[in-house]
């Protein structure tokens, strides 16, 4: 889509994904990152012991290196450098959001193709996006053989505050939501008619009827001159974030006319409008939880049985397990608490 709207979306540079590529971001090894620029480099102050270990880590490089692919390596950096030397990356559907924090600053910022390969392996909207590409697909044919593409999109510095993501339903725009729902902008609580006023103008010149589907979501940002950016398009369903809507709502039409203004909005047809209205209505991040193991998480939450009941066994073993069970029980109680901050 990125031709048809390429007149109001942020700079992107698109490169096939080879294969081994691919296969290499599904390995489930040890992660070793591959692309780096930077390769370690020894201090002349090691000692003669450290110098010993290196070469004996260095027989097993074969089996500890990540594997290398120049060619494609060379294409991803002189599209990084046409697009100011800072990306944002993602696959045809994903973006890595989940895998921020394993990044050195706490970002998807990435400079090099380093970067790229350690929020993509580290990410499990990007793992599912591979290995399960139509799930919540009702279409009974077989699966197509897909393309995946890496799209680096040139880095840009976007306030949260004026993000927003817009449903799409028979060609008709039905609810926006906030992005961030972490946090309270007092300005989108004052500005809520002017922005989704903004949204409508944008959705219906630039947008409505020349979308590929007549049901989908996509993203926009509003800048401080009131200009409408589009971000991207999402499926219209259950594996796309609803945010402050349920899917219930917006596949049924229900409780949404209730969420519009008065008056002339009403008048206008305006989409449902959702944002926190007070410090006391955000709501957690939903990507906290990816920071901890899974086994943590399915523990806390009862997800997954079999784990709970493993679990117990250990520390049902006192000679074991005595000096520990406290601080297990306490983990245990906090941990919950921990995810729903």
């Amino acid at each position: 889509y990125s031709d048809k709207f390429s007149a109001f979306c942020l700079f992107s540079a698109i490169l096939p994904l080879p294969q081994n590529v691919k296969d290499y971001l599904l390995d489930d090894g040890t992660l070793v990152v591959s692309g780096r620029d930077d390769p370690p480099t020894c201090s002349q102050e090691d000692s003669d012991d450290d110098r010993a270990e290196e070469i004996q880590v260095g027989t097993k490089c074969n089996k500890t290196c990540a594997p290398e692919f120049p060619e494609f390596a060379l294409k991803v950096q002189e599209a990084i450098a046409s697009l100011g030397g800072s990306i944002f990356p993602k696959l045809n559907w994903s973006a890595p959001r989940d895998a921020y924090w394993i990044a050195m600053n706490s970002s998807l910022k990435c400079k090099t193709l380093s970067d790229i390969f350690l929020l993509f392996k580290s990410s499990d909207f990007i793992t599912r996006d591979f290995t399960q590409p139509f799930i919540h697909c009702t279409d009974d044919t077989p699966d197509p053989c897909l393309e995946y593409e890496l799209v680096l999109r040139k880095w840009c510095e976007l306030i949260p505050g004026a993000e927003f993501r817009c449903f799409v339903k028979e060609n008709k725009l039905i609810g926006i939501s906030q992005r961030d729902y972490t946090q309270y902008y007092e300005h989108i609580s004052k500005q809520n008619e002017e922005i989704c006023r903004c949204i409508q103008e944008f959705f219906k010149k630039h947008i409505q009827y020349k979308f590929l589907d007549e049901d989908f979501v996509f993203d926009v940002y509003r800048d401080s001159m009131s200009k409408i950016w589009l971000i991207d398009f999402n499926p219209f369903g259950e594996v796309t974030d609803s945010l402050l809507f349920t899917w219930e709502e917006l596949t049924s039409g229900k409780n949404l006319k209730g969420d519009h203004g008065e008056g002339e909005a009403m008048e206008q047809d305006y989409p449902a409008f959702r944002c926190t209205n007070s410090r006391l209505t955000v709501q957690p991040s939903p990507y906290l939880s990816y920071r901890l193991p899974k086994d943590f998480v399915d523990l806390s939450t009862g997800e997954d049985v079999h784990k709970l009941v493993d679990f117990l066994k250990l520390v049902s073993k006192p000679s074991v397990y005595s000096s520990r069970e406290s601080h297990i029980g306490k983990f245990c109680i906090e941990l919950p608490r921990y995810l729903d901050r």
